[in-house]
């Protein structure tokens, strides 16, 4: 028996919620480091962990662990990204096995895959031919090795036939990769064309590459500037010292347009990281990160939780996208957390966009972050005139929503040839649909939201829990028959008028419900570039990214959409979207103009995009913020409670409300239903805590909910700065 001094102790973290942390004893033939993904047991179960510490100190015998299973063949996951691991977990007062989770999120891939046998014509044909065996030989003649399911599937035969033919000595068999390698993206390629401008500004990101020092950047251009290519030299600096990159995309399923400018600056396509990939390309891609194969990842906000080996750059294109933020399950912020990941890495981060986001403005005109400028479109580009169309004055009359100026400018964009488009912000056919004879709104029976009609599939549809019914033949409050009323526009419902107003155009129509994945991205952008479209009506789907030369009018029908709700980054996130939609227009050699339809032109949000000045805009929402001591100027976390049962939820809030805390520098808000009061069948109660900006509100919250136990039907979420206020 071991001397209990001489045994070996670890302490493993498991991908688990709670209670994700266990000792356990190493067997003399295991060499465990720190990283190491190893296989252990837990109660009935065996599971897979990483090696969080060496020789943790115990409170019980060190005899009473269990052994090591087995050290996985993976390489083991590199101390910064352990790091990373528990700053988030602290930061979002999650367990850090939960975050482990989301690194860990393609379990397949901690082993290598089985490699697969090729066969190849080796020696004579066979005694006895056959027409399956004749076409099998065919198939191979002056080929490469190829499995014996592809030879099967393109021949029509049976796999036993190739099984026969290797027997009999006529083919030969070999060993072939288990999958595709990963094509590494050239670094001294010749890159575009750069201006003055451009090259400037990717020396001086070149530069913090090549220290190797952590770095926050804001490079902040116009639509149309050429960010992109100014940080495909950063990335290609970084390539040169033998470094990972990584850039964060909003939209990264939709990104065909980023995808081939990529391929086209360094000769292969990066390794993708999004929801719409398949079970083998997540295995694959997620083994060529850990490994230090992939060079160039390209993804969602996920990935910045992949096992980097030698992580060297963080790029977040249009870094003030709202879709960063996580809202379920862990919430965090990609673009905050990316930073973070930087400094524990040291490293560059690069944060990209037209319209920053007020935290990111302050940090970078305080001096915390580098702050470069591309203030011009690249080439002959212009930026476009800029019109408000003031709805007071030109209504466009009932249940219409184009106006005449808007009409006129239509017409005659499509007259000389050139692409229009027409955005609304909201899916659907209308946003509301009553009765018209007693006003009864149709409401998810699971949300405290309305339903959304969608004409084009003839149901009524809930966009927070995703419920739809058919729309109802009669009213069920007054019985009346056929007496429902849709209200408002929504994409569906402006087509339609845009359809009968321009007739001869050859109108498409794109949103989220009609443009899912990558594939749908690339013919929508192909169909765009060919002049297959003349009228594009779309969401903010199209808003951002997307780069057709021959689109020179932008009409946006409903400016005001999103400036009212008690958000408290509406104004912002107005200015950002409409900026965005705003800069698809005239990006080439053709002048582009952009027209607002608003029933508000003094707003500071249109004024501020008539005149293209983002400067004054922001100091007018920095000093509103700081007045009211809110972000970035103050701190904000949010605590959601959720229950199927109202009543208990009420006496819980009102429980917690009675134990909170007092103090200089914070102020606890609630509990008050929150503004979307049910979704998904779960009532839901929020506190909301205010604090100055050089309060840590993670103590308070845990001193707060220290030893307090939360009844089995109810979930408590914390939201350390929210950004979803519903």
């Amino acid at each position: 028996m071991n001397d209990p001094a001489s045994i070996r102790t670890i302490r493993v973290l498991l991908p688990m919620s709670k209670g994700a942390t266990y000792d356990y004893s190493v067997p003399d033939e295991l060499d465990v480091r720190p990283g190491h993904f190893v296989r252990v047991p837990l109660g009935p179960r065996s599971l897979v962990g990483v090696v969080w510490q060496l020789d943790p100190k115990l409170d019980f015998p060190v005899e009473k662990l269990k052994d090591v299973e087995e050290i996985l063949p993976v390489r083991s996951l590199c101390e910064e990204a352990r790091q990373f691991v528990d700053w988030v977990a602290n930061y979002t007062m999650q367990g850090n096995g939960r975050i482990l989770r989301m690194s860990m999120s393609v379990p397949d891939a901690l082993y290598p895959k089985q490699p697969k046998t090729g066969y190849f014509l080796k020696g004579p044909p066979p005694k006895r031919m056959t027409a399956a065996r004749e076409k099998v030989l065919s198939f191979l003649v002056g080929g490469i090795a190829q499995t014996a399911a592809d030879i099967a599937e393109v021949t029509g035969v049976s796999v036993s036939v190739v099984k026969g033919l290797y027997e009999a000595g006529t083919l030969g068999a070999r060993e072939l990769p288990s999958e595709q390698p990963i094509e590494t993206p050239d670094a001294e390629k010749v890159g575009f064309d750069l201006t003055d401008d451009q090259q400037s500004a990717a020396e001086r990101l070149k530069g913090f590459i090549k220290a190797a020092e952590f770095q926050p950047v804001l490079l902040q251009g116009v639509t149309g500037s050429g960010k992109t290519e100014v940080y495909f030299e950063a990335i290609a600096e970084c390539l040169k010292k033998g470094k990972q990159a990584l850039v964060l995309l909003p939209e990264i399923a939709l990104s065909s347009q980023w995808l081939k400018r990529f391929e086209t600056r360094f000769g292969v396509p990066p390794v993708e990281w999004h929801s719409d990939l398949g079970a083998g390309e997540r295995r694959r891609n997620w083994r060529a990160v850990i490994s230090g194969e992939a060079k160039v990842v390209v993804g969602a906000r996920s990935a910045l939780f992949l096992p980097y080996s030698d992580l060297g750059l963080i790029v977040v294109d249009e870094e003030h996208e709202a879709t960063f933020k996580q809202d379920e399950g862990v919430l965090y912020n990609a673009r905050d957390m990316g930073v973070v990941r930087g400094q524990i890495g040291s490293f560059p981060v690069i944060l990209a966009s037209a319209t920053p986001a007020l935290e990111t403005y302050i940090n970078a005109t305080s001096g915390k972050y580098e702050h470069i400028k591309l203030p011009s479109r690249f080439g002959v580009a212009e930026l476009p005139d800029i019109e408000l169309i003031d709805l007071k004055t030109h209504r466009p009359g009932a249940q219409r929503w184009i106006s005449e100026p808007l009409e006129s400018a239509v017409k005659e964009t499509l007259a000389s040839g050139q692409q229009a488009m027409l955005f609304i912000n909201r899916r659907g056919y209308a946003p509301l649909t009553l009765c018209d004879a007693c006003g009864f709104r149709l409401q998810c029976p699971h949300c405290t939201a309305w339903l959304v009609e969608h004409r084009l599939t003839r149901r009524l549809q809930c966009h927070h829990c995703g419920y739809s019914s058919k729309i109802p033949e009669i009213c069920p409050d007054c019985g009346e028959a056929d007496c429902f009323k849709a209200c408002g526009p929504g994409i569906e419902r402006l087509t339609e008028e845009a359809s009968l107003l321009f007739p001869d155009a050859r109108l498409q129509m794109i949103a989220s419900d009609t443009m899912t994945g990558p594939g749908a991205a690339a013919r929508f952008v192909e169909a765009m570039s060919r002049g297959d479209i003349d009228l594009l009506v779309g969401t903010q789907i199209v808003a951002k990214g997307y780069h057709f030369p021959n689109l020179t009018l932008v009409g946006i029908v409903d400016a005001d959409l999103g400036l009212s709700g008690g958000d408290l980054r509406a104004s912002e996130r107005s200015y950002q979207l409409l900026s965005q939609v705003a800069g698809r227009a005239g990006r080439a050699e053709h002048k582009g103009k952009v027209m607002l339809q608003t029933h508000l032109p003094d707003h500071p949000v249109m004024q501020a995009i008539s005149s293209a000045n983002i400067d004054s805009f922001i100091q007018e929402e920095a000093k509103m913020r700081e007045m009211a001591g809110m972000p970035p100027f103050g701190r904000l976390a949010s605590l959601i409670l959720s229950s199927p049962d109202p009543e208990s939820l009420r006496n819980f809030s009102n429980e917690l409300a009675r134990k909170g805390p007092h103090g200089d520098g914070f102020l606890i808000m609630g509990p008050a239903p929150a503004p979307l009061s049910m979704i998904r069948g779960r009532h839901r109660i929020r506190f909301l805590i205010k604090s100055l900006r050089t309060q840590q509100l993670q103590p308070i919250i845990r001193g707060w909910l220290k030893g307090l136990k939360i009844p089995t039907n109810i979930r408590l979420q914390i939201d350390i700065d929210p950004y979803n206020f519903m």
